[in-house]
């Protein structure tokens, strides 16, 4: 069976998720709890799934086709930076399922028109792109392929989609 990005922890096994390799099990078999907070680590290529303090849940992620540095304006390809929250579910998006996060938040449009530009919208965090050829939809995290939005293998989409509801913190961070 092949490895899967899916590490359900305890508390005291915080630290050493953070550098872990990915255990073996499938997502389609786990629950995880009512998720309180998602924390994303642009650098690291992962998202954390929180209950109070306690992690439950690591999920390797592709990025922004361009993931450094905070995203500026509509169509650079970047990851946003900063505190958002869970303000929508799409069902049926081009990507398997997705959920929508509240960017751009009151920094990046007062960034945006400072600088003149359109911060763009419409930011996600969504399953596979469907033309992903099967051998690399485990590795889908070794590439940054979207355009801007947080990408999770489909199996991890619906553990993320039962788990997180409306108004669920996500921290964006470099």
């Amino acid at each position: 069976m092949p490895a899967r990005s899916l590490r359900i922890v305890g508390r005291r096994a915080f630290l050493g998720s953070l550098l872990a390799v990915p255990l073996a099990a499938s997502a389609r078999t786990k629950r995880l709890p009512m998720i309180e907070r998602l924390l994303v680590v642009k650098r690291e290529r992962c998202l954390y799934a929180f209950v109070g303090s306690r992690l439950v849940a690591t999920f390797r992620v592709a990025l922004g086709r361009q993931p450094y540095g905070p995203k500026i304006q509509e169509g650079d390809g970047r990851t946003p930076e900063g505190y958002y929250f869970v303000d929508g579910f799409i069902p049926n998006s081009d990507f398997y399922r997705a959920i929508s996060i509240s960017y751009p938040n009151r920094e990046d449009r007062e960034r945006a028109r400072r600088l003149g530009v359109d911060p763009g919208g419409q930011i996600m965090i969504h399953g596979l792109d469907p033309a992903i050829p099967p051998e690399f939809r485990q590795s889908h995290w070794l590439f940054n392929w979207t355009n801007g939005c947080i990408a999770v293998r489909d199996d991890e989409m619906d553990l993320l989609w039962d788990s997180v509801r409306w108004g669920t913190p996500v921290e964006i961070r470099p």
